[in-house]
């Protein structure tokens, strides 16, 4: 099956290399020229512009779309949408928060378009371990691309989940919940270096991989950032967020659904960024004022 691929970063190049690996057809854009040639150096078509991109695929076709969420990617599909011909399907395989997909949806199907949307979850690792897929959209497309997503994925690791939006509303929690677990990792890590006994991070780690109800993919990563690096020199405590930890807390907000870990783990994400917090300067005044105790200075 041929494909367009639109998206060349970090995941969306390695995803081009797996579906050539995997016997697909890939007509490949970017806007970096340099990442085309990359492209084209693992089997796939390079293409110069969306135009090209559309014109090299036989009607009818399949484009996926792997740019940033929002503007970036909203322009992209109505680009692509504006090249396309009744019976096309355009997939939003990032980030994007699905009450944009739904409007997106409804908009392509005004004109004939078909579009649909993969939370994707693999990062670097995709290309070796397989992308795991969750797909939102009406029947008929989805089914017209199972070559594309079995070419992705693992074996059972892509599900059509629900209607438009529901692949990206899946990947938001999936997304959430991965906050979760990395914060706990992380006190627990901490409280092990830390506490009583100051253990070796990168041998409980290794153990806990054997067996122990804790194992995971996570854990092993930190079995080996552990052992590369034991006290994670060079590196500040400054935690990013991409956004959908923040809207799977809104969404559990709106739908009355209580998510006290999801929430707190993506707050103590905005805490790491705070290098001279105001709210704890503020604490420590309020000590000082009351109880009259010590405030250190710079």
């Amino acid at each position: 099956m041929q494909l367009g691929f639109v998206g060349l970063g970090k995941m969306g190049g390695f995803m081009v290399r797996r579906l050539v690996q995997a016997g697909r057809q890939v007509v490949a854009y970017d806007r970096n020229a340099d990442a085309v040639k990359t492209a084209e150096s693992h089997g796939a078509r390079g293409a110069g512009s969306l135009e090209e991109l559309m014109r090299a695929l036989t009607p009818p076709r399949a484009a996926w779309v792997m740019v940033p969420s929002g503007a970036p990617t909203t322009e992209t599909v109505r680009a692509l949408a504006g090249l396309a011909q009744k019976g096309d399907v355009i997939v939003d395989g990032g980030n994007s928060r699905f009450h944009d997909t739904v409007a997106l949806h409804a908009e392509l199907k005004a004109k004939g378009v078909d579009f649909v949307d993969s939370g994707t979850s693999g990062g670097v690792w995709g290309l070796k371990n397989g992308y795991c897929l969750m797909i939102g959209g009406d029947q008929a497309p989805v089914a017209r691309l199972k070559p594309i997503f079995d070419g992705l994925a693992p074996p059972e690791g892509w599900a059509h989940v629900g209607g438009p939006g529901a692949g990206h509303y899946v990947k938001m929690v999936h997304n959430g919940v991965e906050y979760g677990m990395m914060q706990a990792y992380a006190e627990g890590f901490d409280l092990l270096k830390n506490g009583r006994y100051k253990c070796d991070l990168h041998q409980v780690a290794k153990l806990w991989n054997r067996g122990s109800v804790v194992r995971s993919w996570l854990c092993e990563l930190a079995e080996d950032l552990f052992k590369a690096n034991p006290d994670l020199a060079g590196m500040k405590a400054w935690v990013p967020d991409s956004g959908e930890g923040r809207w799977t807390v809104q969404e559990a907000i709106d739908a009355d659904v209580p998510a006290p870990v999801l929430t707190l783990s993506l707050l103590a994400r905005l805490q790491s960024r705070q290098v001279d917090s105001f709210a704890m300067r503020t604490l420590a005044g309020l000590r000082n004022a009351f109880g009259g105790h010590a405030v250190k200075t710079d």
